[in-house]
């Protein structure tokens, strides 16, 4: 099933897509709206897909991108035991083809990353690790632009990875995928620059 938000002209619209039935076990994330219209995807303005209370990031969580950037560097990898957990910030997301905003005052290492972005559908808390999938309501993707300059320069990353537009989402939530079989492709004007799995 595909959960997808778009402007309409009573506001956002909550669709589905690839389901047989309008009933979920899952709440929706926001109130279901259904203008009762079909409309062509390329004939409406995607809007983020989902707007979280809380947004966290895992850092170096994909070991073959870490291993691949090492190399090119001409040093050993160093994959950390756990990820590296932050926080980042709602103003700094923009939905799926909509344009990111290099600073005027931004140094010209601004880099794009691309991620695997879980959704979670349910409230929960002291999970084991078997149960940790259990809450997720499905996966999107996101591009987590950073401003290098300003991350090695700054005491926090706040300004380097939360700049307004830093953030691209969507352009849908997913909740029908394979996690094991999933490789994460960047592509710049039709090329690929990266193709990595998420470690899980």
């Amino acid at each position: 099933m595909r959960w997808l938000r778009y402007e309409a002209d009573a506001g956002s619209v909550w669709c589905y897509r690839g389901c047989r039935s309008r009933r979920s076990r899952w709440r929706p994330v926001c109130r279901v709206f259904d203008d009762a219209k079909r409309r062509r995807l390329r004939d409406v303005k995607f809007l983020v897909p989902v707007i979280p209370k809380t947004f966290y990031a895992a850092g170096l969580n994909y070991a073959e991108h870490v291993t691949e950037m090492a190399k090119k560097r001409g040093e050993e990898p160093n994959i950390p035991p756990n990820a590296d957990i932050g926080y980042r910030a709602n103003n700094a997301l923009i939905a799926h083809g909509e344009n990111i905003v290099i600073p005027k005052d931004a140094g010209e290492l601004v880099q794009y990353e691309a991620e695997l972005v879980a959704v979670i559908g349910t409230k929960a808390k002291h999970l084991s690790e078997s149960e940790a999938l259990s809450c997720v309501l499905g996966w999107t993707i996101g591009n987590d632009m950073s401003e290098r300059t300003w991350q090695r320069g700054d005491r926090t990353l706040w300004r380097a990875k939360n700049t307004d537009t830093f953030k691209p989402m969507g352009p849908w939530i997913e909740t029908d995928f394979d996690l094991d079989a999933a490789v994460t492709i960047v592509r710049v004007n039709d090329e690929v620059t990266d193709n990595s799995a998420p470690t899980t």
